[in-house]
């Protein structure tokens, strides 16, 4: 089993927006992948972004040029 570390976790409102977010990040090469919302956190959709905290600003760059608007982001314990 993987030992947990403080993550960067971005929540969307809806599943299509977490696809989005996973072809904007693969097309620029932006670090992070797609993952189950952990149990600690309550969110709209069931998918979540997850990214080292050092990430947070190349990620939302990101999202601000692709036009992805978060629900929230969390750090947490992945």
């Amino acid at each position: 089993m993987r030992k947990k570390e403080l993550k960067l976790i971005v929540t969307f409102h809806t599943t299509a927006d977490a696809m989005a977010m996973e072809k904007a990040c693969k097309d620029s090469g932006a670090p992070g992948r797609l993952i189950p919302v952990p149990r600690a956190i309550s969110a709209g959709c069931g998918l979540s972004w997850c990214a080292a905290l050092e990430d947070r600003e190349e990620i939302r760059s990101v999202m601000k040029a692709a036009g992805i608007e978060e629900e929230e982001l969390h750090e947490c314990m992945v």
